[in-house]
């Protein structure tokens, strides 16, 4: 869709225009659940992540700068809910945690269990989830959205600098966990699958 017909859209939507706000939908879903699926680690929760993305679309749509491309502003709201969720999730984390020292037992995973986890995980994506959300943000719009540093910057609202730390710093990572998935030249990575099961 043209940055025209977005425009159009959005201003029929912004008048009440519930075919309207659909259409946005149909026309943005894909990009935003692939944008969740990398960046959240759990799968169970990328629908609930997606459902709140479109809720705060749908408040949010109003306040839409016209002369910003839609698909960035779009993910830059991707990007602010999963990192809303991310949050959430690791208060509930320290929570459990805190409450399992209190517990006498522990309870490690069995092998069976951690070997299952692995197995459905496609390998690269996995390795992109075990980085930290600020170091896997800025893998997932460099080569799976595939924002120039300058974009990320925006996005993300940090200096184009610390983009650039965070990129050769999550590039380390993955070099030293599976080098075998990183091409040598330039540091890039294996084309993105174009559909994540």
């Amino acid at each position: 869709m043209t940055d025209s017909e977005w425009q159009h859209w959005i201003k029929q939507a912004n008048h009440g225009d519930e075919k309207a706000f659909q259409m946005i939908y149909e026309q943005s879903k894909d990009h935003v659940y692939r944008t969740v699926t990398l960046l959240i680690g759990s799968k169970q929760d990328v629908c609930d992540v997606v459902s709140e993305v479109y809720a705060e679309l749908f408040r949010s749509l109003a306040k839409y700068d016209g002369r910003k491309p839609f698909r960035s502003w779009l993910t830059g709201l991707v990007i602010r809910q999963t990192r809303n969720w991310n949050r959430r999730l690791w208060r509930k984390f320290r929570l459990h945690e805190r409450s399992r020292l209190l517990e006498t037992e522990d309870r490690t995973p069995d092998t069976e269990e951690l070997f299952l986890k692995h197995e459905h995980q496609h390998e690269l994506v996995a390795l992109v989830h075990k980085l930290p959300y600020k170091l896997r943000s800025v893998i997932v719009l460099r080569y799976y959205q595939e924002h120039t540093f300058d974009e990320i910057a925006d996005l993300l609202g940090i200096p184009s600098g610390t983009v650039k730390s965070r990129h050769h710093a999550a590039l380390a990572k993955l070099r030293k966990q599976a080098g075998h998935f990183i091409e040598t030249n330039e540091g890039g990575l294996a084309p993105c699958p174009s559909k994540i099961n």
